[in-house]
């Protein structure tokens, strides 16, 4: 008998990483698994945390792109939100060298560290409530294993609920907003809008408004 998804999960989140191959949101296995026959150059696998544990800040995104980190697998690599999301961390210090959306571009971040809420690319970029708590157990390992840790910024309310459920917070405690912070013990975190092409082409997310969230970020790692 094939053992429940929970228990898959608990099992394989001993890990930060889910394997190459992970079965544990069928979905999602059947849509790299589809990316995988189309473009078998590309990644086309759960993408891996960018960054070393020791960092103290933790940017938490939603879930890779289809053909931006699901191609590359790095993290906000090779789509639009990249290039606001890495300019923004080379400006406040958190990265060094210079963002050419590839993952041999040499781009090293500096006490920063970025994880997905959910490893694997979902279609129309849209994952199930139920896949975001499936994936839950590798956020929890991560910020288990990031003993420096100290802020967080969440990007979009996906990554802001996936953070809360991972410190076992409630919801309804910390109401998501953009540039809102949450006291969550040892660590702060903050609100962000998602650095997506839709929300900085509508206006509703602009690079200042973005860069602030970054200074204030910078303000509590001094």
């Amino acid at each position: 008998m094939k053992a429940p998804r929970s228990v898959q999960a608990a099992a394989l989140g001993a890990s930060e990483e889910p394997p190459r191959d992970c079965p544990l949101c069928p979905r999602l296995a059947a849509y790299r698994a589809e990316n995988k026959i189309k473009h078998p150059d590309w990644f086309n696998a759960p993408v891996p945390n960018f960054g070393a544990p020791t960092a103290r800040l933790l940017i938490v995104g939603l879930a890779p792109g289809v053909s931006g980190a699901n191609r590359t697998g790095r993290p906000f690599t090779g789509d639009f939100a990249g290039e606001l999301l890495y300019g923004t961390l080379l400006k406040y210090g958190f990265a060094k060298g210079k963002y050419e959306a590839r993952p041999d571009d040499g781009l090293m971040l500096i006490d920063a560290r970025i994880a997905n809420a959910v490893r694997c690319v979902p279609p129309e970029n849209k994952p199930t409530p139920e896949e975001a708590a499936t994936c839950r157990v590798f956020l929890r390992a991560t910020l288990e294993n990031m003993r420096n840790l100290k802020a967080i910024v969440a990007l979009g309310r996906i990554a802001h609920d996936a953070t809360l459920r991972a410190f076992e917070r409630k919801l309804a405690a910390h109401t998501f907003a953009h540039a809102a912070t949450h006291d969550l013990g040892r660590v702060t975190m903050i609100d962000s809008f998602h650095c997506s092409r839709y929300n900085t082409n509508t206006g509703k997310l602009t690079t200042p408004m973005f860069e602030a969230v970054f200074a204030e970020a910078r303000r509590l790692l001094s």
